[in-house]
């Protein structure tokens, strides 16, 4: 938190079928993976293009959840449409801060564009949990850090107050982690 690059719009990737993008994403999930994170957009780690990758692994579903695992994909000039007004809050981290935690309001239902590695877009509806992860990820490519979208800043808190099981611990709810998209 704090370097310039966190806070500036990305650029678009011109090709997502270059094999330098393509050696990106393998960097960035082996990075997000070394860390045991959900997502990475490219520009936390200093490459202003807008691009990320992100999975949805059950260990981080409450019991009860409907939603089955999203392996790891690679995301790519993304464009996030709002489905309706109903935000949440839900609880979110952030390896951009490490340490760090705090309830932000996302919209519970988006339209989701966005190329992969082979150029092609793709569009679905993404729910709950998946459309937060998405619109978390999104907001790194735009300049903006978790912190920036919260309503009530008492809800920062580091996690070492609640102990080393903290984030596993706070209240989540499974009807948040349902059937994850919706094929359009």
């Amino acid at each position: 938190m704090g370097h310039d690059i966190l806070k500036q719009v990305s650029d678009p990737v011109e090709d997502p079928s270059a094999p330098d993008i393509a050696r990106l994403a393998v960097d960035m999930i082996e990075t997000c993976e070394d860390v045991g994170g959900n997502g990475l957009a490219a520009v936390q780690i200093y490459v202003p293009l807008r691009m990320f990758v992100y999975r949805v692994r059950k260990s981080v579903m409450p019991n009860g959840a409907q939603m089955t695992e999203i392996p790891w994909t690679v995301v790519i000039n993304p464009v996030i449409t709002p489905v309706g007004d109903t935000k949440k809050l839900f609880w979110e981290r952030c390896l951009s801060l490490p340490g760090l935690f705090g309830q932000v309001p996302r919209f519970t239902d988006i339209l989701f564009e966005s190329s992969g590695l082979d150029d092609a877009r793709k569009k679905f509806t993404a729910r709950g949990f998946h459309a937060r992860l998405l619109q978390h990820e999104n907001d790194h490519l735009d300049g903006y850090l978790y912190p920036m979208r919260m309503l009530d800043m008492a809800t920062l808190g580091y996690i070492s107050e609640l102990g080393p099981e903290a984030y596993p611990a706070l209240p989540r709810d499974p009807a948040d982690f349902i059937d994850p998209t919706e094929e359009r």
